[in-house]
């Protein structure tokens, strides 16, 4: 893990205390059950734990100060994990009232299920894990809110044949975007392996539409995010949008695609 100033005060608190209470390493280690290395590492800001968090509380009687600043802690964590531009392009996604969302490599994370997620966020060194995976399920809530956004997904086959995790993780992942092609805001289309290239094929996009401001752009490509604002460059993705649909089957016959896909599993 990278620096975390959030983590190091943690630490700089936690070593402010044991040394104003007159204790060592080793007798705040016996105190909480956990050992002396264990403290040194908190102390140095390398890393903590809720469950020290909720002791120190206990311990030290600070009134919820420790797991304060570890909520802090992981609130600073994820954001050094999220791609840059993709917080903010987390604000604009809750207000948008249109997605078009091409997957190139993966399903979308608004099309996730919680161990689809979880899989491909363990295969991410440092994270935490915990963290992202509820932060992701709980976008999709937009889109199932009150007035939900007009939602069209295209997904290119690659993503629907990449196995994720196992067997059952895959086959559970398909099942929810059959039930998801279902919602009557929600179209779902698949670009068939026979397309050969494609429009789409530079990388996975989102298209943001609003009632009252211009559309919006987001690409994404090896932990790089990318909001995209400006008019031409935005058109250019509504371009890429209009004729990689051009190659995607119709709605039954992507139904029929996920079905077989998930069948073989």
């Amino acid at each position: 893990m990278g620096e975390n100033r959030a983590r190091v005060f943690f630490g700089t608190e936690l070593r402010r205390l044991r040394d104003g209470s007159g204790l060592t390493g080793k007798g705040l280690a016996d105190a909480l059950g956990c050992t002396p290395q264990w403290i040194s590492t908190m102390e140095s800001g390398r890393k903590v734990s809720e469950q020290s968090a909720l002791d120190l509380d206990t311990y030290f009687k600070t009134g919820g100060h420790f797991y304060r600043l570890w909520k802090l802690v992981n609130e600073v964590e994820v954001q050094h994990i999220l791609p840059p531009g993709f917080p903010e392009y987390l604000e604009y996604e809750k207000k948008a009232t249109s997605y078009r969302i091409f997957c190139a490599l993966l399903i979308n994370g608004l099309f996730q299920t919680e161990d689809y997620t979880r899989s491909i966020i363990t295969s991410t060194e440092g994270a935490n894990i915990a963290e992202l995976t509820t932060k992701r399920m709980e976008r999709q809530e937009i889109l199932r809110r009150d007035n939900p956004p007009h939602t069209w997904l295209v997904v290119d086959e690659v993503a629907l044949r990449r196995p994720i995790g196992s067997p059952d993780i895959m086959r559970e992942q398909l099942e929810f975007l059959l039930e998801a092609s279902e919602r009557i805001n929600t179209m779902i289309q698949i670009v068939p392996n026979r397309s050969g290239y494609h429009a789409g094929l530079e990388g996975s996009f989102t298209i943001l539409g609003f009632d009252d401001r211009p559309n919006l752009a987001y690409t994404e490509s090896a932990g790089e995010g990318m909001l995209i604002a400006k008019p031409a460059r935005v058109q250019d993705k509504v371009v890429r949008w209009d004729l990689l649909r051009g190659y995607a089957l119709p709605v039954e016959e992507s139904r029929a695609m996920i079905t077989t896909v998930m069948e073989s599993l």
